[in-house]
This record gives C-alpha cells, sequence and structure tokens, in this order.
C-alpha cells in the first residue's frame, strides 16, 4: 500500500514490521498537528496492509516523545493557538485522534521507548499493546505539573495499564519514574540496555509475526473486548472468533507446521 510523504515520522518496512519514527528529534520527539497527522495517516493505512504483522513506534535520538511542544505552548501557536474553545476543538480533531486510530488497530502494536516519553509520550506509549524500554528510558505523566490535564486520553488508558491507585498516584504527583520502577508496576513489560533494545523489540515482533496472523489480531480484539465487557458477552465474541479461524487457511497451515515441526507459511495478514 501506498504512505504519504511524510516529514515529521519516518517509516522503515522489514519482514512484516513497519518500523514509525517520530521525527523530531531536536524537540524531543513532541507533537505537532503534522506529526499527529501523520501519525494516525500511518496507521490507519499499515492496518489495512497485508504487508504489515506488527507496528512498532519509537523516537529519534535520545528520547521516545516529549508529549506537548512547551514552546508551542507559551507562544500559544500551532496546536496551542486560539481561545478557550478553539483549542476544545483541537484537541479533539488533532491529538484525541490518535487515540481513537490506536484503539481501532487490529495489528500489534509495539512501543520501543529508548528515552524519555513524558505527558502524551507516555500516554501513546500505554496505548500500544506491548512496551519495551531501554535502562535510561523515564516516564512521567506531568500534566498537572504545568497545570493541565491529560487531555490526549491518558486518564483512560494508564490505569488500563498500571491499575487504578497507580495511575492516580502517578497523575496527581507528576513523579517521573526510571525504567526499572516503570518494569515493578507493569508499565513496560521488558528492561535492556539501549545498544540492545531493537534486538529485544525485533525478537517479540518476530514471535508476533510467526503466528497466524488472523487469530493474532481477533485474540488481540478479544483481549481488549473482554478488558472492557462481562464474560458471557465476551463468550459469545470468543466464539464468533473461534468459528471463523478455525476455518481459515492460517489454521490448517499452523496444524501442519506444528506436526512438521516447520515455521508456518501465512499469505496474508
Amino acid at each position: 500500500m501506498t504512505y504519504s510523504n511524510l516529514t515529521e515520522v519516518n517509516l522503515e518496512l522489514e519482514n512484516y514490521k513497519l518500523w514509525i519514527t517520530l521525527n523530531r528529534p531536536k524537540s524531543s520527539n513532541a507533537f505537532t498537528l503534522t506529526m499527529i497527522d501523520e501519525l494516525v495517516s500511518t496507521l490507519q493505512i499499515a492496518d489495512e496492509d497485508d504487508d504489515v504483522r506488527c507496528i512498532i513506534i519509537t523516537g529519534e535520538g535520545r528520547h521516545f516523545c516529549a508529549g506537548g511542544d512547551i514552546k508551542n505552548m507559551l507562544a500559544k501557536k500551532e496546536m496551542f493557538e486560539g481561545e478557550a474553545n478553539e483549542l476544545r476543538q483541537k484537541y479533539r480533531k488533532g491529538i484525541q485522534t490518535i487515540p481513537k486510530a490506536m484503539d481501532e488497530l487490529t495489528t500489534p502494536v509495539i512501543s520501543m521507548i529508548n528515552g524519555a516519553a513524558i505527558g502524551a509520550g507516555l500516554d501513546v506509549a500505554c496505548m500500544s499493546d506491548i512496551r519495551i524500554a531501554s535502562k535510561n528510558a523515564k516516564f512521567g505523566e506531568t500534566f498537572t505539573k504545568i497545570g493541565l490535564i491529560p487531555g490526549d486520553g491518558g486518564t483512560y488508558f494508564l490505569q488500563r495499564v498500571v491499575g487504578f491507585a497507580k495511575a492516580m498516584e502517578l497523575t496527581l504527583t507528576a513523579e517521573v519514574i526510571d525504567a526499572l520502577e516503570a518494569k515493578s508496576i507493569g508499565l513496560v513489560t521488558s528492561v535492556c540496555e539501549l545498544e540492545e533494545l531493537k534486538d529485544k523489540t525485533n525478537l517479540i515482533a518476530d514471535k508476533i509475526i510467526s503466528n497466524a496472523p488472523i487469530a493474532t489480531q481477533m485474540a488481540k480484539r478479544a483481549i481488549k473486548h473482554a478488558y472492557r465487557s462481562d464474560l458471557s458477552s465476551n463468550l459469545e465474541l470468543l466464539s464468533a472468533y473461534q468459528g471463523i479461524t478455525q476455518r481459515t487457511s492460517d489454521h490448517f497451515e499452523a496444524l501442519e507446521s506444528a506436526q512438521n515441526k516447520t515455521v508456518g507459511k501465512f499469505n496474508h495478514k
């Protein structure tokens, strides 16, 4: 599929993995309206692309993403320009399109957190399915420190990752924590040296894409549905999904591969 010409997001597609790199390193990869539009459009296209079975989001340079651009906040320009109701509309049509797009994805998403993930940067990581961090990564839900709230959806996603009480603590204190503490509270699943980070991410991504892609997508959706629903509703969904997956060519290819101890060859997403 064709991706748009991008200026603030870099793309690299290799072996069914789409690497999306936020590319404003001089501003710690803080969001602009352009970056938001490019990220959202890329995610939506990738989710329909048969050549993409795993999406990996990371940041160029020393940081993952610093959230909002403080210089633009002070200058009241770009995404921070306008009166109160104009700002409300900019949030709805701007940064809030990211959580909506992320929530609709069937493709697995990994955040490879190479440095600071602050504010909206932390929240984007929480919107991903898996988070892997380098030891020098930092995490902070720091909105209240600058007199704001997590307007990008952080109140929704953070508590679903670390639990209600810890999300409340991190949000109200605006404390910045290191990678090891982030792992201890379940914010990230793996921590490694920076020079090992891409290899570790590739290892997990390769495990994902080695599995049957239709089942992988449906399993992701079923887990998200289960988190928000009751048992009966989820069982009903699972029976439908299982009925579909059990008659896919993926299923029979996987069965034969397991029996023959070979690697499955799946020809579609």
